[in-house]
């Protein structure tokens, strides 16, 4: 059952990819999943995130301070700056740029652990990264947006951090807490919500597509450019960046998928929440779900065909049974493909 779960996760992108197609197809099939559902759907995501961890894992940040504060600098410098240039530079129209400069304000999203571990990347510094980058959006994602958007619509900044409390904070302190006082819970759920995860963001990712149908026809190209450009910038730029402040290859690679992959249902929900005069302004974080996932998926792919021999891999296995716990269930079945 757990090898078949953690198949199915890691089966992400694909599944993304069909709900998009799907979405344009037939709207219907996911126009239902909207308002409210998109917001406790990423509710349920983040308190997927929260109850992987305890408060010993956040003590644990103090242990490796540099890569972590390195990731947080790169990810909420590289992104940010990325989407507001690639928005100018191809002129796109505001909802489009808006949308565009909300996603690449978000946090790192939590598929991002995913890519780390078949990359056979630093799983630990890569829960790590994700848990103080999306604790962090509470204060970057809302300043952030209000400086680079600003410019084009006005933005609640204020309004942005009260959701952003409610939707991110509240939940993982939630998870926490199941995890401190209900572990026999916990260890019931934990081998499914991954695979919860991957669905909800799918279905969020196919409502707002199906539902932009027509617009996405219209403006389909150039709207993919920008999203794939942010997202291939950010993979690219991430790693450059740690490599050029002397981090090691594994931490390198961790750093590049942390940077480069978006909490896109975030974007998403924030969008419905706070541009409801600008539908299309989620339409950029549907379609960043997609490439961030197809792109991230194809660059563990290259990676785990060429593994660092590392001393360094010897503390990630150290560490391995906290990251670990993100997605539990994948230790016995990732010891078995490494048999192979």
């Amino acid at each position: 059952m757990n090898r078949l779960l953690a198949f199915a996760t890691n089966l992400f992108p694909l599944w993304v990819m069909a709900g998009g197609a799907l979405a344009l197809a037939h709207p219907a099939w996911f126009t239902w999943f909207r308002g409210d559902f998109i917001t406790y759907g990423l509710a349920v995501i983040m308190l997927g995130m929260g109850i992987t961890l305890t408060v010993d894992d956040f003590r644990s940040v103090l242990k490796m301070p540099r890569a972590v504060g390195l990731g947080f600098a790169a990810h909420y410098v590289i992104m940010p700056f990325l989407g507001w240039s690639i928005a100018h530079l191809l002129k796109l129209e505001t909802q489009f740029a808006v949308g565009l400069i909300l996603v690449a304000c978000c946090p790192c999203g939590t598929a991002s652990n995913v890519v780390n571990y078949l990359a056979r990347s630093n799983v630990a510094l890569s829960v790590l990264m994700t848990m103080c980058s999306t604790l962090g959006a509470i204060v970057m994602t809302p300043l952030l947006t209000k400086w680079l958007a600003g410019k084009y619509v006005p933005v609640d900044a204020l309004g942005l951090f009260i959701s952003t409390v409610k939707i991110v904070l509240a939940p993982v302190i939630g998870g926490v807490l199941l995890n401190r006082y209900a572990p026999r819970l916990v260890k019931c759920v934990l081998p499914f919500s991954p695979l919860v995860s991957v669905l909800t963001i799918t279905l969020i990712c196919a409502s707002i597509i199906g539902s932009s149908a027509n617009d996405f026809a219209r403006s389909g190209a150039e709207l993919i450019l920008a999203v794939f450009l942010l997202h291939t910038g950010g993979f690219f730029l991430g790693y450059i960046a740690s490599r050029l402040l002397r981090c090691d290859e594994l931490t390198s690679r961790t750093i590049s998928v942390e940077v480069g992959m978006q909490n896109s249902g975030l974007g998403a929900a924030l969008a419905r929440d706070h541009f409801a005069a600008l539908p299309l302004v989620a339409l950029p974080c549907a379609i960043s779900a997609t490439f961030h996932s197809v792109i991230g998926s194809m660059l563990a792919g290259i990676w785990r065909l060429r593994p660092v021999k590392s001393g360094v891999r010897a503390f990630e296995e150290i560490m391995y049974p906290f990251g670990a716990r993100i997605f539990g269930f994948w230790r016995g079945f990732g010891e078995g493909a490494g048999s192979k």
